[in-house]
């Protein structure tokens, strides 16, 4: 018997900002004002219901309609309101560009780590601001994202036969413009192997609120690095991603289901340990 019950928020990315009508089973409204927390509004709406018989919660992060640029997010009000609401994990979709000759458009990428070049977000918990999340937290995040979780998403991938690739490092850049191409050389000399906007902060946030975290990343594009290729323009990202997003979908159905199966009692409680470990204030 779990001592913990699984449940799994869904952050929707480009192309997946309002999927719970196709994928989510018994759905229930939290309004953004209804799930506002101290760090303020979430991008959206929170549907509540189940996949698979698992509990899950959705929310979209750049609000219906995608009209938040990845600079406004509210990340840690996001990140806040899956926790609140009981979540233990939380699957992340993003469209990126490849950095890479491996890395086609449309393949799905599980990264397992991550180059941070935000430089205007909220980037922890731990300013200062909130008594739920007191004193200083120096957050390892090696690894970044949570491997069983991950490892999870990439056997189903290859079950569904996908073409997914397990690790990767994504760049995150702050946007919302895209890379000069000097700029997206430099993160292929850097060892990036993808390139977005919107992992940084979310990773290290749902770590520090103890949320087990993984991402299905997508190629859309290569970026501007490649000499044969046209530069990336966001419209044809979006046509990408949505020729393709029902891959991205049953990745999570499927993935979902195999999540609720397991007991991940010791997996949450040393997240838990490490994140009371890391808080030097303690």
């Amino acid at each position: 018997m779990s001592k913990y019950k699984v449940k799994i928020g869904i952050i929707g990315g480009s192309g997946l900002e309002d999927p719970q009508n196709e994928i989510l089973n018994h759905r229930t409204v939290i309004t953004r004002e209804d799930a506002k927390n101290e760090f303020g509004l979430p991008s959206s709406d929170l549907y509540q219901g189940n996949i698979e018989g698992v509990d899950v919660v959705l929310l979209s992060r750049h609000g219906p309609a995608h009209t938040i640029s990845p600079t406004a997010v509210n990340y840690r009000a996001n990140i806040e309101a899956l926790r609140l609401a009981g979540c233990t994990h939380i699957l992340a979709s993003a469209a990126c560009g490849s950095l890479q000759e491996s890395i086609h458009r449309g393949q799905l990428v599980i990264p397992d780590s991550f180059i941070d070049r935000t430089i205007k977000r909220h980037v922890t918990f731990y300013d200062g601001t909130s008594s739920k999340y007191a004193g200083v937290c120096h957050i390892p995040m090696e690894p970044a994202f949570n491997p069983e979780t991950s490892k999870i998403l990439y056997q189903v991938g290859k079950e569904l036969e996908y073409d997914v690739r397990y690790s990767g490092t994504i760049v995150v850049i702050e946007g919302p413009r895209f890379s000069s191409k000097a700029e997206s050389n430099a993160w292929r000399f850097w060892g990036g192997d993808l390139v977005g906007m919107t992992t940084c902060p979310e990773v290290y946030l749902a770590k520090e609120a103890g949320l087990l975290y993984a991402l299905i990343a997508m190629a859309t594009d290569y970026d501007c690095w490649r000499d044969c290729e046209d530069n990336v323009h966001a419209a044809d990202v979006v046509v990408v991603f949505k020729k393709n997003v029902d891959k991205v979908k049953n990745l999570l159905i499927r993935t979902i289901k195999l999540i609720g199966e397991k007991n991940w009692d010791k997996e949450i409680e040393n997240l838990q340990e490490l994140c009371r470990s890391s808080n030097v204030s303690s």
